[in-house]
């Protein structure tokens, strides 16, 4: 089911709960057997959260409005996210919501974290892998990103969601995000 424009549509929180236990529904048979799979909300996100021995190894996260309304709630996502990305957690974001206009979260993080790469408006998915120290004393860690500009009428991307630094699943966005669209109702 191609993306809608969510600017025109006014469900977001029924697919974003659909959508977010889609994604939890989709990795859990595909991550190895020490690893598992929970859904977790902080208001006013709510995320798929992958624990290996306790300890939390990947964050998925769909973005909603209510994170992007207002400057200050902007700044407290954005570092949520790089709270993750500084601990070690692999992070998968999807932001389908091309408003506030200008402003993405994938470029936010992309200056917060000082890593030059081209400009990807909202909507938009990225999925960033952490690494091991750097090679350089004092060069922080090793990041990877996939960055993939999401269109209004067209099929999703799989991406790769990192468990490790050498290690991924792929995540079939157009999939879980049909099946949520489906069990929400949307034509």
């Amino acid at each position: 089911m191609p993306l809608h424009d969510w600017n025109e549509q006014t469900e977001w929180e029924t697919v974003h709960k659909y959508w977010i236990t889609e994604l939890g529904r989709w990795l859990k048979p595909r991550l190895p057997a020490e690893y598992r799979v929970a859904l977790a909300t902080v208001d006013p996100a709510r995320a798929v959260h992958v624990t290996r021995a306790g300890m939390l190894v990947v964050v998925i996260e769909l973005v909603s409005p209510r994170n992007k309304d207002r400057p200050e709630t902007r700044r407290s996502t954005t570092d949520r996210f790089l709270g993750y990305l500084t601990h070690g957690v692999h992070l998968l974001l999807v932001d389908v919501h091309g408003r506030p206009a200008g402003f993405s979260f994938a470029d936010d993080l992309a200056a917060a974290l000082m890593f030059p790469s081209p400009s990807v408006p909202a909507p938009c998915a990225v999925s960033y892998r952490m690494g091991g120290p750097a090679p350089q004393a004092g060069a922080g860690h090793l990041l990877a990103l996939w960055r993939r500009p999401l269109t209004v009428g067209a099929p999703l991307p799989t991406l790769p969601l990192a468990l490790t630094p050498d290690s991924s699943v792929l995540v079939d966005l157009e999939q879980t995000y049909m099946r949520a669209a489906t069990d929400a109702y949307l034509p």
